[in-house]
């Protein structure tokens, strides 16, 4: 009876424990649904603010490959689909076979496993069935391939060299030749990025995408694209397009694209280069023949005009307005505006080398870069905007050391 009465009594216990139990893991699991929906709403709304329906770069939800600019990338998503339904046939074919004879030979329904060693007309078969499948899909996607490497007969060439964390382009052959400069993230979006990004709501459809100076090639031309890089591994990419190729230190790559239609056209570097490593952005904006040759004509009078005379005598406050100018373009972005530095970007503001008296310890690292390639060298800057950034550095924030730097000790220090 004292048994019973235990054993029913610990029965009622061991019910209630699992009572609790459940009530705690219902009220678990509803806090837990509540918190991922806060979570998915707010991922949601951060990403209608920062995405955008952006003509030329990435859609909202996109599921498929981006809509081509050129005929290899049309040709390029006709082969993934193509290449998409051979695999989804065989896949059918190969389980619909193996699940049929799971089923239909069951030993529920009597069949006894067969007891053999080999078939030969098998063996054959699935040996030569795979073989011809994989020389059809050769033959679908060798013409894409090699036409992807023929960069001859181009009508532009373009040198595009990676940079931590910008792209240089170097105009090579065909009209706009000499023309150089460099592309750099939008310093309003860098720092947006810093302070968080876009505000719930906010929407900016070339978030992180926008540069200050795009690469710009005309309609319908053939644009071979070299490809290197000053210190890591990079990746020039444009998906509309259909091109990516690496950049690589001491190597020379390359590839080709045909715009077929005018426009802005977005991309990223594809290798992962180092901490700065999304802020890399690509913009090529194609536009028509006449308005290349216009902005050709402009970016030869704007290289002519910053071409000064390194024989010129300057005026501190002169040289100090240039090279802020000079500074908030190139130096910015990993010294920061405060020249404060950020991680293992070395503080400008109160420097030894900086307020050093001997202006050539600063010029050599400009001109030849420092740090084992961490602090690029700055070579593509004329003489006198060198001479004007280190006068900047070496009379702003707390710098105020009032030494100057001529053009002229800039231009002796190359030789």
């Amino acid at each position: 009876m004292n048994a019973s009465k235990f054993q029913g009594g610990g029965l009622r216990s061991v019910s209630a424990l699992v009572r609790s139990i459940r009530d705690l893991l219902a009220s678990v699991a509803g806090k837990a649904y509540g918190a991922l929906a806060l979570v998915a709403a707010s991922w949601a709304s951060s990403a209608a603010a920062s995405s955008f329906n952006l003509p030329g770069g990435p859609q909202p939800f996109q599921l498929n490959l981006p809509s081509p600019a050129t005929r290899i990338a049309a040709e390029q998503n006709w082969l993934h689909w193509a290449m998409m339904i051979i695999c989804l046939v065989i896949f059918i074919a190969v389980f619909g076979v193996m699940f049929y004879s799971i089923w239909k030979h069951r030993r529920s329904v009597g069949h006894k496993a067969a007891s053999f060693h080999e078939s030969t007309a098998v063996e054959i078969a699935w040996t030569v069935v795979p073989f011809l499948i994989v020389i059809g899909m050769a033959l679908l996607s060798t013409k894409l391939l090699v036409a992807q490497k023929d960069t001859s007969n181009a009508d532009l060439t373009i040198k595009a060299t990676g940079i931590q964390w910008k792209w240089g382009y170097e105009y090579i052959k065909g009209e706009g030749e000499g023309i150089a400069f460099v592309s750099t993230l939008d310093a309003g979006h860098r720092a947006l990025s810093n302070a968080g990004g876009p505000k719930p709501g906010e929407i900016i459809s070339d978030y992180l995408l926008k540069v200050d100076n795009p690469l710009v090639v005309p309609v319908n031309q053939k644009v071979r694209i070299i490809t290197t890089a000053n210190d890591v591994i990079h990746a020039f990419a444009v998906p509309q397009f259909g091109i990516k190729q690496d950049a690589i230190p001491g190597f020379v790559r390359d590839t080709w694209f045909r715009a077929e239609k005018t426009g802005d056209f977005y991309g990223q570097c594809q290798e992962l280069c180092g901490k700065e490593h999304a802020y890399m952005p690509i913009h090529v904006k194609v536009v028509t023949a006449e308005q290349y040759s216009q902005w050709v004509q402009a970016k030869l009078k704007e290289a002519a005009a910053k071409a000064d005379d390194p024989s010129k005598v300057w005026q501190q406050a002169d040289l100090v307005a240039r090279g802020e100018k000079v500074y908030a373009a190139n130096c910015a972005a990993c010294h920061q505006a405060s020249g404060k530095g950020a991680g293992p970007i070395k503080a400008l503001d109160g420097s030894a080398i900086v307020v050093d008296a001997d202006p050539l310890k600063t010029i050599n690292i400009l001109l030849n870069g420092a740090a084992g390639g961490a602090m690029p060298a700055w070579k593509q800057l004329s003489d006198t905007e060198i001479a004007a950034v280190i006068t900047y550095t070496k009379n702003n924030w707390s710098n105020k050391t009032g030494q100057l730097v001529q053009p002229a000790q800039v231009q002796s220090a190359r030789k």
